[in-house]
């Protein structure tokens, strides 16, 4: 067995499993600086985060009724439809 080429194996392995970690670790960075922007957003209009989802749902539901509306209130008869 060839000593020097295996730890020459190793090594390259090692610095590239070092580079992996670097960028996983800049990428975690960037994913929480990112979160940490939406947390801000989200308490500027007064939404707390775990009460997303129901905010969602609201939004939601606000857009189908608008939407709804609106479509009643064109004059079907003009537009030919």
């Amino acid at each position: 067995m060839d000593y020097e080429k295996e730890l020459t194996k190793l090594k390259d392995l090692l610095d590239q499993a070092k580079g992996m970690k670097y960028k996983a670790e800049a990428r975690l960075e960037q994913l929480k600086n990112m979160e940490d922007e939406i947390v801000k957003e989200l308490d500027e209009l007064g939404i707390k985060p775990e009460n997303l989802e129901v905010e969602i749902e609201r939004l939601k539901n606000d857009i189908e009724s608008l939407v709804k509306e609106a479509n009643e209130l064109l004059p079907k008869d003009i537009l030919g439809k």
